[in-house]
């Protein structure tokens, strides 16, 4: 069985951010939150990464990030490219927008041989989560009549931001542990130590526990779900083109959530303790530095991760 690579999905732009959040710095040396994260998935076991990035881009990310990744780990690069489609189908007039995550997925297709783990580029996973897919992907195969996936949820309230409202998907699971249906929350506000979602434009709330887990984007899969993937792609891509051609996406979790309905997978949940950090907004960059640097100070983390 080959060892699993890590896949970082990196070639979206932080709108509301305002640039290139995959490459600001959040620590010292000039390391970003990407350096953490492929750092914790080389303690866990991983020794190859897959950057899934803008062919514009690739002078500035081999520089601020692949040259540095390069010193602990195998570096491989896919370009995710607009006109990467299906035979038959074309970009619409006037859309600039990628075609989400399973198509960012399908571009490292050709570089992705075994299985795998995913993860967004902009996002601080912690040590555990790495253990946990790493462990998983490595013990784990596809069964005859059923893929074997796996997806590393997270606590909602460690999850949630105070300087605005996050999209989350909230994982409902069956008794065995194994994930259900993922259901999309695109306006979740702090509350307490937990959250309140509407769907409404405020009209009404629905309080969210802190403990409810959400989907951070940390999937796990086997090499088969590529071949899947590419089969459902056109469907999806379809429904794109008829509702929304300027700025429709198909996300991993409408693929996964297609073959949990007809029974061609299983997805358990790997649940963890750890705090997810991100940038979803320029005010949250400062508790970022200062948690990774209270990290650095306990040990978890040397203030030069790669030694450049």
């Amino acid at each position: 069985m080959k060892k699993p690579v890590l896949v970082v999905l990196a070639a979206g732009l932080g709108s509301r951010y305002g640039g290139l959040k995959q490459m600001d710095p959040v620590g010292g040396y000039g390391q970003s939150i990407i350096d953490y994260s492929i750092y914790d998935a080389r303690r866990a076991g991983f020794e190859t990464v897959v950057f899934v990035i803008k062919k514009e881009l690739e002078e500035d990310f081999r520089e601020t990030v692949g040259g540095r990744v390069s010193q602990g780990m195998e570096v491989r690069y896919a370009f995710q490219r607009m006109d990467d489609l299906p035979k038959g189908y074309r970009i619409p007039f006037g859309r600039q927008k990628p075609w989400g995550t399973t198509h960012a997925v399908l571009s490292a297709r050709d570089v992705i041989d075994g299985p795998f783990a995913v993860i967004n580029a902009d996002d601080y996973y912690g040590p555990e989560a790495f253990r946990l897919i790493f462990d998983y992907l490595s013990n784990h195969r596809d069964r005859p009549d059923c893929f074997q996936y796996a997806m590393v949820g997270y606590h909602l309230g460690k999850t949630v931001t105070e300087h605005g409202s996050v999209a989350r998907g909230i994982c409902r699971l069956n008794e065995d542990g194994l994930l259900e249906e993922v259901i999309e929350h695109t306006h979740i506000e702090k509350d307490g130590d937990g959250g309140r979602s509407t769907r409404d434009g405020g009209e009404s709330w629905e309080r969210l526990p802190g403990d409810t887990l959400v989907s951070m984007n940390f999937w796990g899969f086997q090499q088969s779900f590529l071949t899947e993937a590419q089969e459902r792609f056109p469907i999806f891509l379809d429904r794109i083109l008829e509702e929304n051609p300027d700025k429709g996406e198909c996300y991993l979790p409408l693929v996964i959530s297609d073959m949990l309905h007809r029974g061609r997978a299983q997805v358990r949940m790997l649940s963890t303790t750890d705090k997810w950090y991100g940038v979803t907004y320029r005010e949250d960059k400062p508790s970022v530095v200062q948690a990774l640097k209270e990290k650095t100070e306990q040990g978890l983390y040397p203030e030069n991760l790669w030694g450049v």
